[in-house]
């Protein structure tokens, strides 16, 4: 940031506002996904900063940095945010068929995949050294569930001091609390994440992002998926893989709990399915399209995201907000 840029912002010039916060719109946006779990609250959330930031620009003194008072904004936002969010209704599915009992019923979670296409080529920005999570740990889609079941406080102490990497002293100023309540928040934070039922996976087994182990893993998916093969997309699953569909709060887990769905499910095995792919959450994800029985196309039904480890898929979360299927450069209907 130039003494310069940041007088001329001062005094109105909008294009050297731009210079000064360019750099960092791609990170506040996924700053603010890892709190609100929503792509599209996420975009809300980081215009509102901006407009926040522009208008109290003249307050703006350099006791911090630029990207550090950003961030403080944006995380308020949010924050805000949330405690708007109960008045949104939650979303559910239209089910053709009453589901099977599930493993567990919870209760329901706001959560959207956030695209492969906003997050390559974001700027390296090194974490604190306070930070406890890898940059692709932190946006894993598992890892932003279980943020979502954190209170907002919670939520945000944890992104700030274990993600992001601020000191204890420095992130208790930005949510204008306590040193001592910021870390009270973090502890708990911490102990309920590490509660969260997830299925067992280690940082080393995972395959990279778009490497040859990945492809062909998620390709043999693809395969039995669209066969309606059971038999041989269980065989692809880890023991405790792990069916779920936000916002709905069924949880299947284990190979016999995840087989009765699919089997029960009236359009499986009975109507072509197509699977696209393309990429969520540094995570392999498809584009799920069902033949349309008046008309000669495929429609966008769902988007899936596959969670791997060990050369086994132990996740497949499920999103039924077709809505997205433009961010993630997926059309909205097949020729068949």
């Amino acid at each position: 940031m130039t003494t310069t840029a940041l007088a001329r912002a001062q005094a109105g010039d909008g294009a050297a506002f731009g210079e000064l916060t360019d750099p960092y719109r791609r990170e506040l946006q996924l700053h603010c996904y890892r709190i609100l779990g929503s792509v599209q609250d996420a975009e809300d959330a980081l215009q509102e900063t901006l407009l926040a930031a522009w208008r109290g620009l003249g307050q703006f003194e350099e006791r911090a940095s630029m990207r550090t008072w950003l961030y403080k904004i944006a995380t308020n936002r949010c924050l805000n945010a949330l405690r708007d969010a109960g008045r949104r209704p939650v979303a559910r599915y239209d089910w053709s068929a009453p589901p099977p009992e599930p493993t567990r019923r919870t209760e329901p979670l706001w959560l959207q995949p956030y695209p492969d296409a906003l997050l390559d080529d974001l700027p390296d920005t090194t974490p604190g050294p306070d930070a406890r999570y890898e940059a692709k740990e932190a946006v894993a889609l598992a890892f932003v569930a279980g943020l979502q079941r954190l209170p907002p406080r919670q939520r945000a102490v944890l992104v700030l001091r274990d993600v992001l990497g601020y000191p204890a002293a420095q992130a208790a100023d930005m949510l204008a609390i306590s040193e001592v309540s910021a870390n009270s928040a973090l502890q708990r934070a911490r102990a309920k994440l590490a509660a969260g039922q997830l299925p067992a996976a280690g940082r080393d087994s995972v395959p990279a992002p778009r490497s040859a182990r990945e492809r062909e893993l998620t390709s043999q998916f693809a395969d039995a998926f669209e066969a309606a093969d059971i038999d041989r997309l269980i065989a692809l699953l880890s023991d405790d893989a792990l069916l779920t569909m936000p916002p709905e709060p069924l949880e299947y887990q284990g190979h016999a709990a995840i087989a009765e769905f699919f089997q029960t499910r009236p359009f499986w095995g009975t109507e072509a399915i197509r699977l696209v792919p393309t990429g969520a959450n540094h995570q392999p994800a498809f584009g799920y399209y069902r033949a349309d029985p008046h008309a000669a196309v495929a429609r966008a039904h769902s988007l899936m995201v596959l969670t791997l480890a060990d050369d086994k898929i132990c996740a497949i979360t499920r999103f039924g907000d077709v809505d997205l299927f433009p961010q993630f450069g997926l059309p909205p209907t097949l020729p068949n």
